[in-house]
């Protein structure tokens, strides 16, 4: 039996997720220690709240872990498996299969003016001097944590179960979070991504804080949503810090 890691999180953090941990059933959690296959598993599970709390202004809310050992690392829309964002035909080709990331980064494209949003294709994303962005997917999050995003997905688990299950499991959990944040940050936001993320926006303690939501990145339609790119405005995630 591997217990759940708590070593990945900051001691801003730690005392905040331990009691959120208290409220979720203890035969759902001994399960998780008992069985070694699902995601992100034991050891990264908590990655997510390795930043200060202090930093937090924002909290990303996506849905479940990625489907592979691989991919999957504790932070939500963050695909381990990608490393190099771009290639000389435009995106690279793991950057292309990862349909989230993809329309993420064009997204972002389109925000900074860089692309026009009837063209975001590969051929027009060839033509741009890509000299001054981050060049790797480690570095697009290193950048939303900079700005103070805790990158959270509404079900800390993927396995045989699925992810609407998953994510009840763990409504306690974020039921007690969001609850103890009220208190401590109650001028951070919560950006809800899917309709997964959404079921959070009825949880009682989500009534103290700004909330946004809007459709999954994995629909091409998140590239051109005018109220995700006016909210990703103000926010440089492509550029080199």
């Amino acid at each position: 039996m591997k217990p759940l890691n708590l070593k990945t999180i900051h001691p801003q953090w730690l005392p905040l997720v331990e009691q959120a941990l208290t409220q979720v059933d203890s035969d759902y959690i001994d399960n998780l220690q008992k069985d070694p296959l699902w995601l992100p598993g034991p050891d990264k599970i908590f990655n997510a709240f390795s930043e200060p709390l202090d930093n937090l202004q924002f909290i990303l809310f996506g849905e479940s872990p990625y489907p592979r050992e691989q991919s999957a690392n504790g932070y939500a829309f963050w695909d381990n498996a990608v490393k190099e964002i771009w290639s000389e035909k435009g995106l690279s080709k793991p950057v292309n299969r990862a349909t989230s990331l993809r329309n993420l980064i064009k997204m972002l494209l389109v925000t900074r003016e860089d692309l026009q949003p009837t063209n975001v294709s590969q051929e027009a994303i060839t033509k741009l001097d890509k000299s001054n962005y981050i060049q790797d997917v480690s570095d697009l999050f290193n950048n939303f944590s900079r700005n103070g995003f805790l990158l959270l997905n509404a079900s800390l688990v993927l396995n045989q179960q699925t992810v609407s299950k998953n994510a009840k499991a763990w409504r306690p959990f974020m039921i007690e979070l969001l609850r103890i944040l009220a208190f401590k940050k109650p001028n951070i936001q919560l950006i809800l991504l899917g309709n997964i993320a959404k079921q959070i926006d009825a949880l009682e303690p989500t009534k103290a804080f700004t909330r946004f939501y809007a459709e999954h990145p994995y629909n091409i339609s998140f590239i051109n949503n005018e109220k995700v790119r006016k909210f990703f405005q103000p926010f440089d995630l492509l550029g080199r810090i």
